[in-house]
């Protein structure tokens, strides 16, 4: 299998007993018991989503879609304009 660079932004929040981990724009998530945990099972996560898609012929289609671009044989990540929590009335 040939390995591949792949930029992401992660998020890492506390949800009761948990920490959540978030790859974007993946959409990618994974959970463990410390911020470090999550991160690793969120790593492990990514590499199966990847290596998932490569099988299934769909990796340049699906990261392509996220915004992604291809540069050598990597990908970058779409540039984040922002991010900021909000408080929303809804």
């Amino acid at each position: 299998m040939e390995l591949m660079t792949i930029e992401t932004t992660i998020r890492i929040w506390r949800e009761g007993e948990q920490y959540i981990a978030h790859a974007l724009p993946l959409d990618v998530s994974s959970a463990g018991d410390s911020p470090e945990a999550a991160r690793s099972a969120l790593g492990e996560a990514v590499s199966l989503f990847i290596s998932t898609a490569r099988e299934q012929g769909t990796l340049d289609e699906v990261l392509e879609e996220c915004g992604y671009t291809s540069v050598g044989d990597g990908w970058v990540a779409p540039n984040l304009v922002t991010q900021k929590q909000e408080l929303l009335a809804v």
